[in-house]
């Protein structure tokens, strides 16, 4: 499954076949580098080859995906930046997503900037790394791509592995489904996975995609940020790469629950 998400954050939404035996950057090389110019006609489709909206989509791919740090990296107001987002949103490139703030105990919400998510990996994975570096990609020189490419494609991978631990919670939970999934962010906070079951019941997760097991210490953070920004949770979920510690494993029970990239074989099983 480490391999499937690795790929997948690359190719997923492209229409070619993959063969993932073979290294990923041969692949990228052959089927999106080399084919950069009719990659780049298809995608000028649904962006009509405007700057200014490959601008914005460039920062939301390298950013943290907030509309006003896409924006301030576009150089362009918010309210003109917004209009540019409508149109993005209506063509199928992108989905509005807001912090799940009403899950706090509180009603002191804060006005935050809402968040944006590609709809398919392979257009955040171009406008991250091909679309700014496209000078020498279309020239045939493949030397910075693959330098920067190196250099950010674990947090990069991160975030699509978020996205399917959120596809894996609400297909999972079956004895009490899923009501309602998100993530809650502030000024000061972050929680990768919020939500709600038919049960009543909340729950939070965090997701490491990275190559070291995940410690108890993950866990007590994720209960202190709950706490600090006001959230009751009754299950925690703790989503790794490469599984935890056995301090970690030793705390699992129904109300901490944790989960491998073995867990998501469930998403692609027919």
């Amino acid at each position: 499954m480490e391999v499937a998400i690795d790929y997948f954050s690359v190719f997923g939404g492209l229409d070619v076949h993959i063969d993932i035996t073979k290294p990923i950057e041969e692949l990228i090389e052959i089927h999106i580098l080399d084919e950069y110019k009719s990659l780049r006609n298809i995608i000028s489709d649904f962006t009509q080859g405007e700057n200014l909206l490959h601008a914005i989509l460039s920062g939301l791919a390298q950013g943290d995906r907030r509309t006003n740090s896409a924006f301030k990296r576009a150089k362009v107001s918010f309210n003109e930046g917004m209009d540019c987002i409508d149109d993005l949103r209506q063509s199928g490139i992108l989905s509005l997503e807001s912090s799940y703030h009403h899950l706090k105990k509180s009603n002191n919400y804060e006005d935050v900037s809402d968040k944006l998510h590609f709809t398919s990996p392979f257009l955040r994975f171009w406008f991250a790394f091909v679309s700014p570096l496209f000078q020498g990609i279309k020239e045939g020189n493949y030397e910075e791509f693959f330098t920067n490419f190196h250099n950010k494609i674990a947090d990069f991978r991160g975030v699509v592995f978020e996205r399917l631990c959120h596809e894996f919670v609400r297909k999972s939970f079956e004895e009490d489904k899923i009501y309602e999934l998100g993530r809650y962010w502030d000024d000061k906070y972050e929680i990768d996975m919020v939500g709600k079951t038919r049960g009543d019941k909340v729950i939070a997760g965090v997701c490491k995609y990275n190559n070291a097991k995940i410690k108890t210490s993950e866990l007590n953070k994720l209960k202190a940020t709950c706490e600090e920004v006001g959230i009751d949770v009754d299950i925690y979920l703790v989503f790794a790469k490469r599984g935890f510690s056995s301090e970690l494993k030793s705390l699992k029970s129904e109300s901490v629950k944790l989960f491998t990239c073995k867990s998501l074989k469930v998403l692609i099983e027919v």
